[in-house]
Formats: C-alpha cells, sequence, structure tokens
C-alpha cells in the first residue's frame, strides 16, 4: 500500500499579513458591519467616533475642554486641544497594533478605547489620513493611505495650541457610496455632553453643551408633558436620571459606560431595571407588577469603571461584571446606589413619590383592561402565524443571541403580493423576511392601542416583529418599507410611519425603521446596464454609454424582475432611514402625516415623488387618491 503526499501545502501558503492588511482584509472584526451611513452603527460613524473617543478622553483627564469637528464632503477632521500624542510616538501611535498611552493607568483611567486599536483601524480603513499633533511649541505631522506611510514630517516649531488633529477619508473601496448624515453625527456629539458637562463641541459651525448631564439628555428627548420633575441623582462613578412619559407607551433608556452609548445596554442596564421595581416596590410596600413600574418610563444611566468589557469591538454593549480587582460588581454597584438614593430620595420628596404612585395605578388598569383582548389577540395570532401566508421569514434574528449574522436580520413590508413575490424570489432567506400587506393600512392616528389587537393586520405585524411589551425583543435589525414611489407607494409609507409613531415610537428612536430605495430607471447599451435611483444619475448614464441606449422606467417594484431584484436588496441596497429630527415632536409629526393638514402634506408628497415629464399631471393624481 503507497501513501501519496499532499505536497500543494508548502511554506509558500503560509503568509503574514501587515496590520493594515489585516484589518482591510477583516473589517468586520475591528468596526464591525460597514454599511453607508444609512444606519447609526455604520462603519463610517465608528471611525468617526473612535477619533472623537481618544479626544473625550483627554477632557476626561482634565485636559482640553473644546473639540472641533468638520464634516465636509466626505472628510472628517476632528481637533481637540489636550495634552497632544507624545511626538517622538505620532506614527506608532496611529500604525502600530498594540501601542496607546490606555495601557498605562497612569495617564488615562476608566476611558473607553483600551485595546490599542481604534484609531489604526481609522488609519487602515481610510485613503486618506492624517495626524497632527502639537506640544510645547513643537509639532509632528504624517499621513497615510490604506494604513501605509506617505508623509512622514520631521518635528517643527509651532506657534498652536497643544493638542491633536486627525483628518480622514473613508476608502470608497471598502465603503461605497457612504454618506455623513447629520441626524446621527448630532445626536452622537448631543450624548458626548450630556455625559462631559462643561465640554464644547464645535460641529461645523454648530455648538453642543450640556451643563446638567443627563438631566439636559431627558429634558430634550422628552415627548409631551412628564408626570414630574426628573429624579436626578449621581456620585463620582454613576449618574441616573428619571422620569415618566404620559405620551410613550413604552420603556425608554439611554445607557453609557465610560462615556460610550451602549444601544445594547448590558450589565448595567438589567440591574438598573432590576433595581428600579425592587426600590419601588419596597417603598410602597406593595407587590405592584413589573411592567407596571416601568411602563412610559424614560430613563438614563451613566458608570464608570476600570477596564469595561464590551461584547464587541464597537462597544455597544456592556458584557463585564467586574468593578475592578477589588470592587464591587457592577449589577451589585448599580443596586446598591439606587437603592439607597431612589429611595432616601422619595422620602424626601413625597409629591413626586405619589406621582409616580398614581402612575403605576393608571398603568395597572390600562393592563387589565386590554389583557382579555390581549389574549384574543395573541391565540388569533398563534393561530394564524402557523399558516400566515402574509410572512415570509428568514432564519437568523436579531434577537438571537446565538445567531452569527444576527445584525443583518431584515423585515421587508411590502404592499401587493406582485412587489412581495419579486423581493421573495431574490432574497436571501438566511437574513432577510417579507411581510405583504393587503392594501392601505389602517390610519391609526388618534387611536388608543386597543387597535393594534382589534385589527388583525396590525396585529400580526406586531407578532411578527415581536415588539409588544419592548424592543428587546425585536426581531429584525432593519424594519424596511417597500412601497412603490408613487403617490399610493407614499401614502402607504405615512400610514405605516403613523403606526409606529403611534405605538412604537422607540422603534424609530433607535434607528431600526428604513425605507428601501429603488431604481426609477435602467440605462443600458449592449455591453453595460446601469440601475438609476435618480434623474441625475439617469442623465449621466445617457451621456457615458453613448448612442442611443435603451431607457427603461421602473413604475412599481412589481415590474421589477427578481434577477434584477436581487442586486437592490443585497450588499448595494439603498435605504433611508426614517430619523426624528429635534425639530418637531412625535405629536407634531403625527398631525403633519395624518391630521387636518391636507395642502400641506400634499406639497410634501410631492416633493419627494419622482416622475417623468410625460406623465399624468402630479396634481390631477394627488387629488384623485385617497384624501391624505
Amino acid at each position: 500500500m503507497s501513501i501519496i503526499q499532499d505536497t500543494s501545502y508548502t511554506d509558500d501558503n503560509i503568509r503574514t499579513l501587515e496590520w493594515q492588511e489585516h484589518i482591510r482584509h477583516r473589517p468586520g472584526m475591528y468596526i464591525g458591519k460597514l454599511g453607508d451611513g444609512s444606519s447609526a452603527d455604520d462603519g463610517i460613524y465608528i471611525l468617526l467616533k473612535e477619533i472623537i473617543d481618544n479626544s473625550i478622553d483627554e477632557f476626561r483627564m482634565k485636559s482640553g475642554k473644546k473639540i472641533d469637528i468638520k464634516i465636509d464632503d466626505g472628510k472628517a477632521t476632528i481637533r481637540d486641544y489636550g495634552r497632544g500624542i507624545p511626538l517622538g510616538k505620532v506614527v506608532d501611535a496611529v500604525s502600530k497594533m498594540n501601542t496607546g498611552g490606555k495601557y498605562d493607568s497612569k495617564a488615562f483611567k476608566k476611558s473607553v478605547g483600551l485595546n490599542g486599536v481604534g484609531t489604526k483601524a481609522v488609519n487602515a480603513l481610510s485613503e486618506y489620513f492624517k495626524v497632527k499633533s502639537v506640544r510645547d511649541g513643537r509639532a509632528k505631522i504624517a499621513e497615510f493611505s490604506g494604513g501605509v506611510i506617505t508623509i512622514d514630517t520631521q518635528e517643527a516649531d509651532s506657534t498652536d495650541k497643544n493638542g491633536t488633529e486627525i483628518s480622514f477619508i473613508p476608502d470608497t473601496s471598502i465603503f461605497s457610496n457612504f454618506k455623513f448624515r447629520k441626524e446621527y453625527i448630532e445626536k452622537m456629539l448631543r450624548n458626548y455632553c450630556y455625559l462631559n458637562p462643561g465640554l464644547k463641541i464645535n460641529f461645523n459651525g454648530t455648538v453642543f453643551f450640556s451643563e446638567n448631564g443627563l438631566k439636559d439628555l431627558l429634558e430634550e428627548n422628552m415627548e409631551g408633558e412628564t408626570n414630574y420633575p426628573i429624579i436626578h441623582i449621581r456620585e463620582e462613578d454613576i449618574e441616573i436620571a428619571i422620569t415618566h412619559s404620559d405620551k410613550s407607551q413604552s420603556e425608554t433608556y439611554f445607557t453609557f459606560v465610560n462615556g460610550q452609548y451602549t444601544t445594547q445596554g448590558g450589565t448595567h442596564l438589567n440591574a438598573f431595571r432590576e433595581a428600579y421595581v425592587k426600590t419601588i416596590r419596597e417603598f410602597f410596600n406593595k407587590n405592584f407588577d413589573a411592567a407596571d413600574i416601568r411602563k412610559s418610563i424614560i430613563a438614563a444611566i451613566s458608570i464608570n469603571v476600570e477596564e469595561p468589557v464590551f461584547e464587541s469591538q464597537t462597544k455597544t454593549k456592556l458584557g463585564s461584571n467586574d468593578m475592578g480587582p477589588n470592587g464591587p460588581t457592577v449589577r451589585t454597584f448599580v443596586i446598591d446606589f439606587l437603592k439607597s438614593r431612589l429611595d432616601n430620595f422619595l422620602h424626601k420628596n413625597s409629591e413626586i413619590a405619589e406621582a409616580i404612585q398614581r402612575k403605576i395605578l393608571i398603568s395597572e388598569r390600562e393592563r387589565k383592561e386590554l389583557s382579555g383582548i390581549q389574549k384574543l389577540a395573541r391565540d388569533r395570532a398563534k393561530k394564524v402565524s402557523l399558516h400566515n401566508k402574509k410572512l415570509r421569514d428568514c432564519r437568523q434574528h436579531y434577537n438571537d443571541q446565538k445567531a452569527e449574522r444576527k445584525s443583518e436580520s431584515q423585515i421587508f413590508i411590502t404592499e401587493g403580493d406582485s412587489a412581495s413575490g419579486s423581493i421573495t424570489k431574490s432574497r436571501d432567506v438566511e437574513t432577510q423576511a417579507v411581510f405583504s400587506l393587503r392594501g392601505k393600512p389602517l390610519n391609526c392616528y388618534g387611536l388608543t392601542k386597543r387597535i393594534v389587537y382589534v385589527n388583525e393586520e396590525f396585529n400580526l405585524l406586531q407578532a411578527a416583529l415581536d415588539i409588544e411589551n419592548s424592543l428587546e425583543d425585536l426581531r429584525y435589525n432593519q424594519v424596511i418599507i417597500a412601497t412603490d414611489a408613487d403617490v399610493d407607494g407614499m401614502h402607504i409609507r405615512l400610514l405605516l410611519i403613523t403606526f409606529f409613531l403611534q405605538f412604537f415610537p422607540d422603534l424609530i428612536k433607535n434607528g431600526h425603521l428604513f425605507i428601501l430605495q429603488t431604481p426609477l430607471f435602467r440605462v443600458r447599451n449592449k455591453k453595460e446596464t446601469r440601475y438609476c435611483y435618480t434623474d441625475e444619475e439617469r442623465i449621466k448614464a445617457l451621456q457615458e454609454l453613448g448612442k442611443n441606449p435603451e431607457i427603461t422606467r421602473f413604475k412599481g417594484l412589481g415590474e421589477i424582475s427578481p434577477d434584477e431584484f436581487k442586486h437592490f436588496i443585497g450588499k448595494d441596497i439603498r435605504l433611508e432611514p426614517v430619523v426624528l429630527g429635534k425639530d418637531k415632536t412625535i405629536e407634531e409629526l403625527l398631525e403633519f402625516y395624518m391630521g387636518k393638514n391636507t395642502p400641506d402634506r400634499q406639497v410634501f408628497i410631492l416633493e419627494n415623488l419622482v416622475v417623468e415629464d410625460n406623465e399624468i399631471d402630479k396634481k390631477e393624481e394627488l387629488e384623485t387618491s385617497e384624501n391624505i
């Protein structure tokens, strides 16, 4: 018997990647998903955050009270006025892995970035990266491209103030069609200021500043009236603000660790929710239902810990349970603080305690009134879900901790069978689900939550998303409204947005609701096909594809074949996020979308429609549609 050796596996198969090659080859290991900027957790914002975190750490170390940020045409520049990177280590600090001052606890304590990777990842994933450090009248500059140094200047005299300035342009070969969205950046910067009272951040000429920390955060994020003045308690390493809204039906939390916004919560949030219920029960000496105690709560919690452990490189969920080698656990720390300080506060402020009790009793009564119809609706949903032809589910879900691709999970809410059929045939069955509407959903403006259970379609949609009680069980990271770009399609969008604003506003507040952008035109010749999402893209394609290219106008999603549709919901998917701005409350938005201001809304719809010149008169089409 002869043994055949495999000689194909040799020394030549062993390859050592340079530090920047490894990051560029596996960017997800360092910054999570890439994206194009349509989601708040897309890669370009992680790059921006990694640089700003370093400037924030300077402020937290009592060095530098101002940060200047400028973003223009895809280029971001961040300038702080801290101590500046030691000049002899400027290049190493941004290009040598596992190099950083945060390994030295004498220089940095309770900072966010502890792994010495963040700035290097930004460098490696940028087509242009520049660092400048100024210390005591001397400056050092270096420039890179894709992590490879292109310019390394010598130290020189400088009249600039101490600090660090970093500029970068994300690499378009990695972040295709990316766009920095002002709304996401401003939210990020506001949070930085809430957590660092006294810090001024100047972003493209707008200054962000907070004097009262988390109290300011709640005041600026409230919908409607509060039931009582905000409870604001804090010590050196923990700060908590609490109130209840008279508009929201769900629980709303803002959680932070060492200045990092932990959008997915973690140990500290779980401890807070547990401790709040326990403290309230003991104060009133009544075993209130936990759901009644926390209903409509709006709270913010910020803690500082040494060497926090996050569940991912992007640091959106706290996983660590230890305060330090000799300190209490995070859970014990939060519970003890809340039990002591909140209990004392309620004893000293009896009118607030009474307001909280009234709120609990109202929630209890509402829950009991709804309980009967909820049970019927749930039973009906369970029976229907076994044979629900309206939902084509996927295999991996956002609330499944074991799912490897849970962050990619999406559900498309479509109108009509033809559109849902095209998406269903071209989707990724692992991560993409489809929910088909029968037609225009009910206008739920001004209705109570009872309609969510009485209306079968709303009840099935709520069950599909699994958001009845909170967002914790949300089954899809991205809820995508996929409608035609015509008047009826726009109307359905507004009806669905109204539904979510009215009953599940946290879905929008937490960046989970999107509008699917689909191409309006296909321009092609014998060699090349271009899909155009705007009239400008169509004109450009006509100019570049030569004489007499074929032009197709897609008037509905159902007209796009599954073979083509797979290009529009795959890696090149274009999503427009539904974002709540700071200029209007949810109540004002609902009034605009579905109130009695028809002329203003008609103007809004017409401005957001994209139609060809030879189509029917837009005003006539709008007037013949259902009164919206």
